[in-house]
């Protein structure tokens, strides 16, 4: 009881600002490593602490000495383990982006990869080549994307027309697309089983409603037959959509949320248009 008795308003406040920052990195780190398989990494670590901690309790020499040989050595392990998560944490801070993100940057980038999208789309639709573009969002879904091949490369049309050009080994299958990168290509996609939608709908289309019903992910389908373009989210399909309402759409979803008057019109185009049944 002493410590609050004797803490003055000075030190109450310094406690505060110290768990406030310490806070505000750890959410940062958080926000860095989701989505990626850094996460996974992280739940072991957990596990191997919580292990520690009960040979630790119960006095289990043994297990506590495996343990102990394990963290000895385990700082380098970490080191090597998250060294693209390291890199990119370095890279943001020397740029200035780790602790304040510029509005006006994110939608530049993502001005720029929407584009680019809409771009091979429109190629991709007047040829009638079939196309699966999967935007990821808050739910990570790294494991679709180990599923492909990866990429890891610069969004551009040029590259997700040769994607998706036919009798190419990634033809048939989904890109990933994670902010301003195309992470894999021919990605395995969970089907939807919703009974509701309707026959005329294939594997992509499916595909596409699919991902949207266990995640947040945006998805845009080109039909293979007529050269259609769709939209799926939150497991509704918008077919046959046209260029400017699905680039409207792919800004009010991707872009950070202003709240403003446009943002409230397309969300009530998206509800007057959007069709569980396909």
């Amino acid at each position: 009881m002493s410590y609050f008795t004797d803490t003055t308003w000075h030190d109450w406040l310094k406690d505060i600002i110290d768990v406030g920052i310490v806070s505000f990195i750890i959410y940062k780190m958080i926000l860095l490593v989701r989505g990626t398989r850094a996460v996974q990494l992280l739940k072991g670590i957990f596990v191997l602490v919580a292990t520690w901690g009960v040979s630790t309790w119960f006095n289990l020499y043994t297990l506590k000495w495996v343990m102990n040989q394990m963290f000895t050595f385990g700082i380098v392990t970490i080191l090597i383990i998250f060294q693209p998560e390291l890199r990119r944490v370095l890279e943001q801070l020397g740029r200035g982006n780790l602790f304040s993100r510029s509005s006006s940057l994110e939608r530049t980038v993502i001005s720029e990869s929407i584009e680019e999208v809409i771009r091979a789309v429109q190629h991709m639709a007047q040829r009638k080549c079939g196309a699966l573009i999967v935007f990821e969002r808050q739910t990570g879904v790294s494991e679709l994307i180990e599923s492909g091949t990866s990429m890891e490369s610069r969004i551009s049309s040029e590259l997700l027309i040769n994607i998706f050009t036919p009798n190419t080994p990634l033809h048939d299958g989904a890109v990933i697309i994670r902010g301003s990168q195309i992470m894999a290509a021919g990605c395995y996609l969970p089907l939807s089983e919703n009974p509701f939608i309707s026959k005329e709908l294939g594997t992509r289309h499916r595909a596409a409603i699919g991902v949207s019903e266990v995640s947040d992910a945006l998805s845009i389908v080109v039909s293979e037959e007529t050269g259609q373009v769709s939209l799926s989210l939150n497991g509704m399909i918008v077919r046959d959509i046209n260029e400017e309402s699905l680039i409207s759409k792919l800004f009010e979803e991707l872009t950070p949320k202003t709240g403003g008057k446009e943002n409230g019109l397309l969300a009530a185009w998206w509800k007057r248009k959007g069709d569980r049944h396909g």
